[in-house]
């Protein structure tokens, strides 16, 4: 198959051109803004015409919480119309597309992980335009898979896992909210997930996707810490309100992932184990 990435140059699009390798059957072309303005209708068209696209991988998405509050305009643009115009052009090929979305489509006030069943109820500008795009996907493409990921980081550019380790390495003291609970994801294992996918065939629907257990941003800090052997800074918790944001958290996010594994046979990790994996490479690449 003729597979097309988006957003190749991010976290998770980077994940997958290091596994491209294992999968040569396929051939990838990896596009970022360079190489292709998904916001531009016409030339998602013709790109996906031209290279007889069968399937679409897309990884691009405007993903600064916060700064979605201010530019909404710019942030529907991204995840909302774009992956609709990509679903639409990959239909017409009759081809497949799998989409990526996010737990903030839901509000966070449950206390058992949130399965695909739940109705989602988004807060923020980001999770509401997030949750459009999933719409768009479904009804512009009949090949459409959306996984709804949590707290994504990995060895390539800026998360939280980076900043945990700079500021530890900075500061003597930081503060980091303990009532806001939910699951890392290492983009590594989520770009295994999707090949995983391609490799065993698509099956249309929604499916939750993060690493296996369940911890707060505070201790996700504090094992970061530990794990990355930095100990001459404090972690205090803190309150959410002791640390207002623009764009509202859900407070509960943890994603019940029965569903993925049973349809496509896949183990999931552990979160801290993955850490330990993602700050392994990090430590090479240094």
């Amino acid at each position: 198959m003729n597979i097309m990435i988006t957003g190749c140059n991010g976290q998770l699009g980077n994940e997958l051109q290091l596994l491209e390798k294992n999968y040569p059957q396929h051939s990838w072309l990896n596009t970022d803004v360079e190489e292709l303005d998904i916001t531009n209708q016409l030339a998602v068209e013709q790109y996906v015409a031209e290279n007889k696209i069968d399937g679409i991988v897309n990884c691009a998405a405007f993903t600064a919480v916060d700064k979605a509050e201010d530019e909404k305009e710019k942030c529907t643009t991204l995840n909302t119309i774009a992956p609709a115009y990509l679903a639409a052009a990959v239909n017409k090929r009759n081809g497949w597309m799998i989409h990526i979305s996010t737990d903030y489509v839901f509000n966070g006030t449950k206390h058992i992980p949130y399965k695909e069943t739940d109705t989602p109820c988004p807060e923020s500008v980001y999770g509401s335009t997030k949750l459009a795009g999933e719409m768009g996907v479904q009804k512009f493409c009949k090949h459409a898979v959306i996984i709804r990921t949590a707290w994504l980081y990995s060895s390539f550019g800026s998360n939280f896992v980076k900043t945990m380790m700079r500021l530890g390495r900075e500061r003597e003291r930081i503060g980091v909210v303990f009532d806001q609970i939910g699951t890392p994801t290492y983009a590594r294992d989520l770009a295994q997930a999707i090949m995983t996918i391609i490799d065993k065939g698509i099956v249309p629907g929604v499916f939750h996707f993060s690493n296996e257990g369940v911890t707060s941003w505070f201790d996700f800090a504090k094992a970061i810490h530990r794990i990355a052997g930095i100990t001459t800074c404090h972690v205090s918790p803190l309150h959410t309100e002791e640390y207002p944001t623009p764009a509202c958290r859900p407070h509960y996010s943890v994603l019940d992932k029965t569903k993925i594994k049973e349809t496509f046979g896949m183990e999931i990790p552990y979160w801290e184990e993955s850490l330990e994996e993602c700050i392994k490479t990090m430590n090479k690449k240094d």
